[in-house]
C-alpha cells in the first residue's frame, strides 16, 4: 500500500508541474487565438537559465528562478514583437508552421549555447528533505509542486468565474 501512495503522490506531484507548463498553452489559446507550438520551448529555456544561473553563476534557487523569469521574457518579447505579431489572426496551419519553426530553432540554439546533456537546479535547503505527515514521509519538493499547482489552479479559478475579466 505504501507502494501506490508514493506512486499516487509523485504523479501528483509531476501531474501538477505538467499541469501549470500546459494551464499556459491554454491560456494563451484561449486569450489570444493563437497555436503556440512553442509553448514549451519556453519554458525549456527558462529551465535552462536557471540552471545556468544555479550552476555557472553560483546563484541560490530563488535567484535562479527570478533570472530564469525575467531572462525568457527578455527573449520572448522581440520574438512576439517581430514574428508572432505576423500571425495573429492567420489561418491555424500558418500558426502551426510558425511556432513549430520557432520551437526547432529555441531547440537548436539551447543545444548549441547549453549542450545536449541533462541540466539540473539544486533544490533550496527547504525543499531538500521530507516532510513527515504522520502517516507518511514525502519529499518536501514534491508537496511544493502540488502546493503551486493548487494554488494556480485556484487563482484562475477565481480570475475567471469571479471578476469581470473571466465572466
Amino acid at each position: 500500500m505504501q507502494t501506490v501512495f508514493s506512486i499516487l503522490i509523485d504523479a501528483l506531484a509531476y501531474g501538477m508541474v505538467l499541469f501549470i507548463i500546459s494551464i499556459g498553452l491554454s491560456v494563451t489559446m484561449g486569450l489570444m487565438r493563437v497555436v503556440n507550438l512553442a509553448h514549451g520551448a519556453f519554458a525549456m529555456i527558462g529551465g535552462y537559465l536557471a540552471s545556468y544561473a544555479a550552476h555557472g553563476l553560483g546563484l541560490g534557487y530563488a535567484a535562479a528562478i527570478l533570472v530564469a523569469i525575467v531572462g525568457t521574457i527578455v527573449i520572448a518579447i522581440p520574438l512576439e514583437r517581430f514574428l508572432y505579431r505576423r500571425i495573429y489572426g492567420a489561418p491555424e496551419l500558418t500558426q502551426v508552421l510558425m511556432t513549430i519553426g520557432i520551437t526547432f530553432c529555441i531547440i537548436g540554439i539551447a543545444n548549441f549555447v547549453f549542450g545536449p546533456t541533462l541540466k539540473t537546479i539544486p533544490l533550496p535547503q527547504q525543499l531538500a528533505g521530507p516532510t513527515d505527515l504522520g502517516f507518511r514521509t514525502i519529499a518536501t519538493h514534491r508537496i511544493f509542486a502540488i502546493a503551486c499547482g493548487l494554488a494556480v489552479a485556484g487563482a484562475l479559478w477565481f480570475t475567471f468565474e469571479k471578476t469581470a475579466f473571466g465572466i
